[in-house]
Formats: structure tokens, C-alpha cells, sequence
């Protein structure tokens, strides 16, 4: 059989609660600390950034946060999002493996990033919030966080990051058809832009540098607050709705996956993927080996090193204990724009700590070869961002065919590659290159890691 099978839940299943990794997790999170103090921070230093009720989400150690009945109405407009059996693209690598793929492209968005806009729009806008600021990178969050922004009644500003800027025009239309207002970043709207205009005048930007432009609006104008679209724990909290599904879906599949693969740049739709399955594991249910896929051109697992940075290029934000590249980093401009980040999630850098999932690079050329060969089998064009997830699933699905295996491989298909078809047009004329990034600039940019009292 070579026809794909798609496994739908019904809309009573979306998920009620999101689920926190943090109540079964052995040993905690390294705290985060105040850059003046060294000081753990306290809810009152993040006051200015976000809703209180966020706030408390990024503390909390509960298992199960309830999701509000207005956030899961909205999410009735695209979830619970469908699960494949990739059985065409199975036949085409001749491996025995079973591929599946949990496919978030069907919100109005075409991503993940809506599960975790919709619920900031919804608290902010209980808090009072007037306007929100936010970076982005290729896109994708930039227009969740506008479509979310635009049914709770909230201005909205994105700083999305030059490159992305100028690669993707029909993500910033996007944006605005939403109401939202888009400006590349750097910009000269802030003192973190201009600062780095005055320095590198045709800068390309960077997600770590956008960050500083959106959280330095935030804090200067009481009515505003700051949006971020991962890295966060209520990011990945919320985010988690996807891997409940999956879990229900490979129920219904009558599997189980040995190996979950997602692409990471800060580590949300790679956490909302996985850790619900982790989650299992550390209470006692089956192993599942995790792998995180980046892009070679921004290795923050693989070559970043584990210690407090900031979260932004201007060091607005308090510090963080994270896998990093250093938060003066800048990579080269390749087309999976939101992967471009400096950092990892310190949850996910926390799960890679504890040898509980392991981390891979791959170069963009041969994750755009995977991309289209998905396409070809399964329909679906994806996003940059998701070829990396699909190259590692399909290296594994591979491995299997050698040793003559038959594993069950889950991967996130995180979003479409609707609005990024020039970057598929200059695979195709051989225009794109496998850019690597200044060894000189990374070794710079870890010599100036805060220090940081053991």
C-alpha cells in the first residue's frame, strides 16, 4: 500500500490543559538572574515585558495548566491539527520504517506559531494591553501573533529580521492584511537599531537583535507589552497541544514512535512536539529517542556552549542558562529565518543536559533536497524550517533500511512553505549555497558571555 493515512481527532479532543515538563523533569531549571544583581529575578522584574499571568506560567512547576475556554474556541478554527503515515514517501526511500508526521501548517498562518499567540493575545488582553511589540524571523510568528492580536482588539508592531525581510515580502503583506504594522530590523525606531546601524550600516539583522528593538518599546510605554514566539517556558508550555494530539493520533494509528525528530531555532514547535512524550517517559511509560535537527549555519546545541547569555543582542533581557552562540552573534543569512537564533530554549538546552534528547546540524542545499522530495511524495511544499525536521526523519527512516529495521519515526511538519517560494526557486537555479559562519565572529562572541558566580 502507498497511500498516505491521515488520522483526525475530533474537536471535543482538543487538548484542555497544556502540559508542563517541568513537574517530572529530575532536576530543576537553572534559575534565571537579573544582569545587574546575579540575583534570581522575581515576577516584578518581568512586570514591565508581560501579563502577569504569563508571568506566573513561566514559574510554574504544575503538571497541567488549564487552557482558557476562549483560547480553545479559537483553536477550534484549525485543531486538532491532522497526523499522516507518510507511506508514499516510505515506498520512495524503500526502508521498512514507519513514518509519521504531525502537520501544523493547516492554521491561518500556516504554522504552530498560533497556539502560543492566541493565548498571549488572550491574557494580554485581560491584563488591559493596548499594543504589543514582537520580533520575528522568516515570518511565521510574526503573523500568528498578528491574527491573534487581531481578534482580541491589540496593536500589534513586528520587528522582523532584515534578511527575512527582504526574502519574504508576502509575510510582512501578511502581516498587515492582519493590522499589524511590520519594520525591518535593525531599524532606526530604537537606540538598540540605530546603535547597530551606526556599527554595521547594511547590517542583515538578526532574531537577537529584533529581540532588543521589541523589548525596548515594551518597556518604555506603560500600555505595552512584549511578545516572544519561543525560547520561553509558557511558550513551550503552550505549544504542548500539538505533541497531546500526537499522542492520542499514534494511539489511534495503533503505534508508537522510537524516534521523534523536530528542527530547532529557539525550541518551541520542537518542545510542544516532544516533551508530552518525554513527559510519559520520565513517569515511567516507553522510551523515545529525540533528536533536534538546526541548521548547520546557527548550531547553537551542537557547537554553542551552555551557559548564562542574554537573550538579546542590546542585553535588555535578564539572563538566561542556555545553550548559545553568544548574544553579539549574527548568522549568515541563509532561508530557514526562524532558526536563525543565537540560543536555545533553556528548557530544551536543559532536556540535552540531561541526555535526554540529542542534537544533529545539516546544511540548507540538503535539507531543501529532503523538502522537495517530501513534496513530490506527500503533496505538502514546507517551510524551510520543517526540511530539517524531514532530513532527519528521513536519514533515520534510511538507517533503518541498512540495518533492516522497522521503527516508527514521528517527526512535526511545523508549518508550509507557501510564502517561501523564493527560496525553492533559488534551490532550483542552483542559487543557493551552504553558508557557513564566521569561526572569528562565534569565538568573539563567546569571549563577551557574561560571567556568571558559579
Amino acid at each position: 500500500m502507498s497511500d498516505t493515512v491521515k488520522y483526525v481527532l475530533s474537536e471535543d479532543r482538543i487538548p484542555r490543559s497544556w502540559y508542563n515538563i517541568l513537574a517530572d523533569l529530575p532536576e530543576p531549571l537553572p534559575p534565571v538572574l537579573h544582569p545587574g544583581t546575579g540575583q534570581p529575578i522575581g515576577p516584578d522584574d518581568l512586570a514591565p515585558l508581560f501579563p502577569m499571568a504569563l508571568i506566573g506560567q513561566e514559574v510554574s512547576t504544575e503538571r497541567e495548566i488549564e487552557i482558557p475556554e476562549p483560547v480553545r474556541q479559537i483553536y477550534r478554527q484549525w485543531r486538532p491539527s491532522p497526523l499522516y503515515r507518510a507511506r508514499r514517501l516510505e515506498a520512495d526511500l524503500d526502508t521498512p520504517a514507519k513514518i509519521y508526521y504531525k502537520y501544523e501548517g493547516v492554521s491561518p498562518a500556516g504554522s504552530h506559531k498560533p497556539n502560543t499567540a492566541v493565548a498571549q493575545a488572550f491574557y494580554n488582553k485581560d491584563a488591559g494591553t493596548k499594543r504589543i511589540t514582537t520580533e520575528t524571523g522568516a515570518g511565521q510568528w510574526g503573523s500568528s501573533l498578528a491574527y491573534a492580536a487581531c481578534l482580541f482588539g491589540i496593536d500589534v508592531d513586528v520587528y522582523m529580521v532584515r534578511v527575512s525581510f527582504e526574502q519574504k515580502p508576502y509575510r510582512k503583506a501578511m502581516m498587515e492584511s492582519y493590522g499589524a504594522r511590520c519594520v525591518a530590523s535593525p531599524s532606526t525606531e530604537t537606540q538598540a537599531g540605530r546603535a547597530v546601524l551606526e556599527e554595521h550600516p547594511d547590517s542583515t539583522g538578526s532574531l537577537g537583535i529584533a529581540i532588543s528593538e521589541a523589548v525596548e518599546v515594551a518597556a518604555q510605554n506603560e500600555d505595552t507589552k512584549y511578545s516572544l514566539g519561543s525560547v520561553l517556558n509558557h511558550v513551550l508550555l503552550h505549544q504542548t497541544v500539538v505533541g497531546q494530539e500526537a499522542l492520542e493520533q499514534m494511539h489511534m494509528a495503533g503505534n508508537y514512535p522510537d524516534i521523534l525528530v523536530g528542527c530547532t531555532g529557539g525550541g518551541s514547535n520542537f518542545a510542544g512536539m516532544v516533551n508530552p512524550f518525554l513527559g510519559r517517559q520520565l513517569r515511567g511509560g516507553p522510551k523515545v529517542r529525540v533528536i533536534a535537527v538546526e541548521p548547520a549555519a546557527c548550531p547553537s546545541l551542537t557547537r554553542g556552549k551552555y551557559a548564562y547569555d542574554f537573550g538579546d543582542t542590546g542585553h535588555l533581557t535578564p539572563l538566561v542558562k542556555m545553550h548559545t552562540l553568544g548574544s553579539t552573534f549574527v548568522p549568515p543569512g541563509f532561508h530557514a529565518g526562524g532558526l536563525r537564533y543565537h540560543g536555545m530554549a533553556p528548557l530544551v538546552s536543559h532536556l540535552h543536559q540531561l541526555d535526554l534528547i540529542e542534537a544533529r546540524a545539516y546544511h540548507q542545499k540538503e535539507c531543501f533536497a529532503a523538502g522537495v522530495q517530501f513534496a513530490r511524495t506527500e503533496g505538502i511544499v514546507p517551510a524551510p524550517e520543517a526540511t530539517h525536521a524531514i532530513k532527519g526523519a528521513i536519514d533515520e527512516a534510511m538507517k533503518c533500511r541498512a540495518a533492516g529495521a522497522g521503527r516508527t519515526i514521528l517527526f512535526n511538519m511545523c508549518g508550509h512553505g507557501h510564502f517561501d517560494m523564493q527560496a525553492y526557486s533559488d534551490y532550483f537555479a542552483d542559487n543557493l549555497t551552504d553558508q557557513a559562519y564566521d569561526e572569528g565572529e562565534l569565538a568573539m562572541a563567546l569571549a563577551g558571555l557574561p560571567s556568571v558566580a558559579a
